[in-house]
């Protein structure tokens, strides 16, 4: 599946929003918040899943991710003039909100502060706040941190991985379209990478108790990359939120995806 067409916003302040479609044009449009690190081009069982949804999913790279101005020092809560950016170049007054491990917190500084337009949201391996008494690490230790993670994972898809560690698959060095979703996320994003890490890091700007819209949570049964203490952690502090556990490790399946489907589907008739 080749990767779809980018599009481009430009805020008033100059700043640039790359974003991909996915979906039928008509559909009820959900604003995608990627994972920590990730891009607009998602893998094809992912962006196949989408495309069948019956939703307009728009899915854009965060800034210093994909060719998104970089915002140096931004935090979680800056995703919301993000969306709203975006949401208005679409004419698109109501929508839901959706985010993956690292992108759950910014779905939810949208569901928290834009619930006037938001209808839903749905979090999916969502990450807590984190420790205010751990300090961050320094900048340049971070990156020699990060450039470590993407040359093994570099490493392991130049020795024939596939794209995804969790699965079998062809191997990702013989397709183009992977290759290029993989460089978009662990060799020129890691300006975002480095600032998603760092507000992931610091006070979100927002609290989970202003959140009033519905809001799903799904969490695999064993997620190697987020403790479950997270999930619990936003299920006691998310008014109302409704818990979804699925078998499984840190990406869910199509199954899952199809049940994220329905309950939206559902929040939206309702």
């Amino acid at each position: 599946m080749a990767n779809p067409e980018t599009y481009e916003v430009v805020r008033a302040d100059g700043a640039v929003l790359r974003y991909c479609l996915y979906g039928p044009e008509g559909g009820y449009p959900v604003v995608s918040h990627n994972g920590t690190p990730s891009s607009r081009w998602k893998w094809p069982a992912l962006a196949e899943s989408m495309s069948g949804s019956g939703f307009r999913h728009l899915v854009y790279d965060r800034p210093g991710y994909g060719g998104s101005t970089r915002r140096p020092g931004r935090m979680v809560v800056d995703a919301v003039e993000d969306v709203r950016a975006l949401m208005d170049a679409q004419g698109w007054e109501r929508f839901a909100v959706s985010g993956g491990s690292g992108g759950a917190p910014h779905a939810l500084a949208c569901a928290a502060l834009l619930g006037d337009r938001v209808s839903s949201c749905v979090v999916i391996s969502g990450v807590k706040p984190a420790d205010p008494k751990k300090a961050a690490p320094e900048e340049g230790e971070l990156r020699r941190q990060l450039a470590e993670v993407a040359a093994e994972i570099v490493g392991r898809i130049d020795d024939g991985a596939p794209e995804l560690p969790t699965g079998p698959g062809p191997a990702a060095r013989d397709d183009p379209d992977a290759m290029e979703r993989l460089r978009a996320t662990f060799v020129e994003g890691t300006d975002g990478w480095v600032d998603d890490s760092f507000a992931l890091a610091r006070p979100w700007g927002f609290e989970l108790s202003e959140i009033k819209v519905p809001v799903g949570l799904w969490r695999g049964t064993s997620d190697a990359n987020v403790p479950s203490e997270d999930a619990d952690y936003l299920l006691e502090h998310i008014p109302g939120v409704q818990g979804h556990v699925f078998e499984g490790g840190h990406l869910p399946g199509s199954a899952t995806y199809e049940e994220i489907y329905d309950w939206l589907r559902g929040q939206v008739v309702g």
